[in-house]
């Protein structure tokens, strides 16, 4: 992009600009945006030579430095608040989809471990995993799982450190983004796959409630396809390659989503989106939409180039985005702190903290020189009645209320615990009133009745029924359904728990 930009101030509570730097098949691009009133601005867009992945001197070319890049705000003498996002080629990330039961986010993320251990094909010690729910929908939520080697993200995190960025997003979440903002996609409600393509790969997206939900990638891309008339065997593979991406994903039927081909307006585009078409896929193409977005001086086919940063860009002005973080426990921005999430007024903390504060001290120098009834004197003689009363109330109320909350965790364990080898288990269905269900396969029918035991050992479960146990036509897997009752949660009429 030729010529500096004016740069308009955002409006109030725009929050700065945003600079976003993503590779695609051998090149570095980047961009910069800042929002404005309608819309946004790209104040620059910048590429690299091909095959010139050096990101350091990529970064010094955008005029990025240390000052520039603390990934929240700029330093002092920064000529910007600006936060600085990396985009990590999803081509290396694997993308699983499970059905939960609506429970709470703790309780969905210990079935989400139980679960990455029976998909995911390396260790658990060798993998960085990350997952995000989506609506309840039949009272079961979708839960959308990534997956990547941890080996090769801290490689990533390492090469990008020094710049210190906001924010590290796979790349196919940009596409989503720029998909939502720059082509339309806001005006499907039901969402779709969007298709965004390279000279020599695919991304293909699966968006659902305006977030990626899978995601895949086919080493195919434009230029393979642009004789797809003289090459008729490449556009069958190619659509042949979609169909079966889109039963990955879940949609097996024809035209049951609509396939978002995101295009330049060029021929081979629309070539491929006619193939598409031909195949029963309810395929269209998807342009930049510039009137009203206010993007500055730019046109469409700038926008389409850059259309994976542009769309990294917009998350990072997006304030509150939860992303797909595979980076969580191997990068954290300079500057970032811990929130605090305050249960008790700050009166009522300080209240019951003092008077912790007291026991803790009386009951350590009881202990050593008086026995159980002289600690008990002496904790009364140093609080007073209100403050005891206070703390004898919270701590029946914490028992009261752990006597009637199952304690999923437990039941996970004892049912992950018990499957062993040769089981591989599907789903963990729990609801109060209702006899807990497993899903899952069997290698035969003698580990299905072990199973069956190891479960029957387990303190609180009784009652534990192979509903049905069918063999796989296609294989020799046995596909079994098994219901048990937990203490007294599953029993209907029962209020209070049983041990």
């Amino acid at each position: 992009m030729s010529g500096d930009i004016t740069r308009i101030d955002p409006p109030k509570g725009a929050g700065g600009s945003a600079v976003a730097i993503a590779q695609e098949e051998g090149k570095l691009k980047a961009v910069e945006l800042r929002r404005r009133e309608g819309g946004f601005e790209v104040l620059w867009t910048k590429s690299s030579e091909a095959g010139d992945r050096e990101l350091g001197l990529f970064a010094a070319g955008c005029g990025l430095s240390a000052r520039d890049t603390d990934g929240v705000r700029g330093r002092a003498g920064s000529d910007s608040d600006r936060v600085v996002v990396v985009g990590y080629n999803s081509a290396g990330v694997a993308f699983y989809r499970i059905c939960v039961p609506a429970i709470k986010e703790k309780e969905i993320a210990a079935i989400v471990r139980m679960q990455a251990e029976t998909l995911l094909p390396l260790p658990p010690e060798q993998v960085e995993l990350t997952w995000r729910a989506g609506g309840v929908r039949d009272n079961e939520v979708t839960v959308t799982i990534a997956a990547a080697r941890r080996e090769r993200l801290q490689e990533f995190v390492e090469n990008v450190r020094g710049l210190e960025p906001g924010k590290i997003l796979l790349d196919c979440e940009g596409v989503v983004a720029a998909w939502k903002t720059l082509f339309g996609g806001n005006e499907s409600a039901k969402g779709g796959v969007v298709v965004s393509m390279s000279a020599r790969s695919t991304r293909i997206c699966l968006a659902e409630e305006g977030r990626l939900s899978n995601a895949a990638v086919l080493d195919m891309g434009v230029d393979d396809l642009s004789a797809a008339a003289e090459q008729t065997e490449t556009a069958e593979a190619f659509v042949q390659d979609m169909r079966s991406v889109l039963e990955l994903f879940g949609y097996a039927g024809p035209a049951v989503l609509p396939v978002f081909v995101l295009s330049n307006g060029s021929d081979t585009i629309e070539g491929i989106v006619s193939a598409l078409r031909s195949a029963g896929l309810d395929a269209r193409a998807a342009e930049p939409l510039i009137e009203g977005l206010g993007a500055g001086e730019v046109g469409a086919e700038e926008l389409y180039e850059y259309r994976v940063p542009i769309g990294l860009a917009l998350m990072g002005l997006e304030a509150g985005a939860k992303e797909l973080n595979i980076f969580e426990r191997l990068y954290r921005p300079a500057g970032e702190e811990k929130k605090k999430h305050w249960i008790y007024s700050l009166k009522a903390a300080g209240a019951v903290a003092a008077v912790m504060l007291v026991l803790l001290v009386i009951v350590s120098y009881a202990m050593d020189v008086a026995g159980p009834g002289a600690i008990e004197k002496r904790v009364r003689a140093s609080v007073s009645d209100a403050d005891m009363n206070l703390l004898v109330q919270r701590q029946k109320l914490i028992r009261t209320v752990a006597t009637e909350r199952a304690d999923l965790l437990e039941l996970i364990n004892y049912v992950n615990s018990g499957g062993g080898k040769g089981i591989l288990l599907d789903s963990v269905q729990f609801k109060k009133g209702q006899p807990v269900s497993v899903t899952g396969q069997a290698d035969n029918p003698d580990l299905l009745y072990k199973f069956q035991e190891s479960l029957l050992t387990k303190k609180g479960i009784k009652e534990v029924e192979i509903q049905n146990a069918t063999k796989d036509p296609k294989g020799d897997k046995f596909k079994f359904t098994i219901t048990f009752h937990y203490k007294n949660f599953t029993k209907k009429g029962i209020v209070a728990p049983g041990t």
